[in-house]
């Protein structure tokens, strides 16, 4: 057991090593000399070392910001957090282990599905399929659930959903990309094909609908056509007027000897800066990493495409990003304050999930129904990724998770699958 605590801790948690070998792994069944695996290896995992170099710039300034998000416009209510669930199951239910091995079975059921059937996936972000882990590991031990029954049966709904997710998404990504090489590894999918339906029923229809990417602009606007100004453009007076309304006395807590309207400028310039390095990861890994995953897909499961994380499309569609940032949020607000009066619990907006999933939601939008059905899909969206967590809370609170939920739509749906289907059939049972 501590040989595998060890592998799953130090190895495959670690994504940037466990990319860098998988690349190793392609490069060598490729036949591939000494020195172009190590170089392969070495600039994946470079590659992917500033992704997430720019992502935890972004989550840096998104977490600044949701700080005086809260505190100015006075909001009260449950933040969703897949890491606490993930802490509590560990310390106080004594789920460690069985997470960690769920986690394991879920590579392995991965593997066997894509190599067995049709769908042709491995998916590679590993702290996603951690976060499955936890989800299928407490609510199978709640359903009753034990032992090997607990995890075969956690490993094989996580694995069924890691290639399902990215065959559902290849449709849209194969446009998106213009090719056919790489897949959408990301636990959001339902809500991208969710926002690629609305955008398509209520966007530009045809194939003259105007693209968020081709939108022109006035002679003296056109600098805003470089992504990194207009993102500027956007989340300087945000985080400035948001740092206004928080009021000094809170926001000079976080700025330090800094006064706080700069800070919260130098802060909402950071988070261009993020994007840009993230961008720059996103182009270097995927130089390495499709020629080096063919070797994978020759030899141990024909034709198989590496499932990525969400920044890999940004680049293709970076408007769409920004479009989708906002709209989501938009939409998220618009539930944290509709909910409650359904019953529900309130769920404040989670500023990396509105810009991570968000984005890539715009991507989908944009794709299916233009600039019209971005912006529609993404108020839509940001209502819908609030909605569902909000219908665990009950379920959770049940379960001695106090206030809490968690993220990412696809572990909130396999949650639910838990809680609505298997459960009651293995008590049944």
């Amino acid at each position: 057991m501590s040989v595998v605590n060890f592998i799953i801790q130090n190895i495959l948690t670690q994504a940037s090593v466990t990319i860098a070998l998988i690349a190793m792994l392609g490069l060598i069944l490729q036949k591939k000399s000494a020195g172009q695996v190590i170089s392969g290896s070495l600039k994946t995992m470079l590659g992917f070392m500033v992704l997430s170099a720019g992502s935890t710039i972004i989550v840096g300034s998104l977490t600044y910001f949701g700080e005086i998000f809260t505190e100015g416009f006075n909001m009260q209510g449950i933040i969703p957090s897949i890491e606490a669930i993930n802490g509590q199951a560990m310390n106080e239910l004594g789920l460690g282990r069985d997470i960690a091995l769920t986690f394991l079975a879920i590579f392995v059921f991965n593997i066997i599905i894509a190599r067995f059937t049709r769908w042709k996936y491995i998916f590679l972000t590993g702290q996603a399929i951690l976060w499955m882990a936890t989800m299928t590991t407490v609510f199978g031990y709640f359903a009753g659930l034990r032992g090997l029954a607990l995890i075969l049966v956690g490993g094989f709904i996580g694995g069924v959903f890691a290639v399902a997710m990215p065959a559902i998404a290849q449709p849209f990504v194969r446009k998106i990309t213009g090719m056919d090489d790489i897949a959408l590894g990301h636990f959001c999918t339902v809500g991208y094909v969710f926002e690629a339906g609305v955008a398509k029923l209520f966007g530009e229809k045809g194939e003259k609908k105007k693209s968020v990417e081709d939108l022109k602009l006035p002679a003296q606007f056109e600098f805003l056509q470089d992504t990194y100004l207009s993102l500027m453009v956007v989340m300087i007076p945000l985080y400035i007027v948001t740092a206004a309304f928080a009021g000094e006395a809170f926001a000079s807590e976080l700025s330090g000897t800094t006064n706080y309207l700069m800070f919260a400028f130098i802060q909402s310039i950071q988070f261009v800066v993020g994007v840009y390095v993230l961008l720059s990861g996103v182009r270097l890994l995927l130089g390495e990493i499709v020629p080096a995953f063919r070797g994978i897909a020759m030899r141990l499961v024909p034709n198989a495409k590496p499932a990525l994380d969400c920044p890999v499309l940004f680049p293709y569609s970076p408007n769409a990003v920004i479009v989708g940032f906002i709209t989501t949020t938009i939409g998220s607000v618009v539930a944290m304050l509709v909910l409650p009066a359904f019953g529900l619990a309130m769920i404040l907006p989670g500023m990396l999930t509105a810009f991570f999933a968000g984005g890539t939601a715009g991507i989908f939008g944009n794709l299916t129904g233009g600039a019209r059905g971005a912006i529609i899909g993404g108020v839509v969206h940001g209502f819908f990724i609030t909605l569902l967590p909000a219908l665990l809370v009950t379920t959770f609170n049940s379960m001695g998770f106090v206030n809490a939920t968690a993220t990412d739509v696809d572990t909130v749906t396999s949650a639910l699958l838990y809680a609505w289907i298997i459960g009651p059939l293995l008590k049944a049972l």
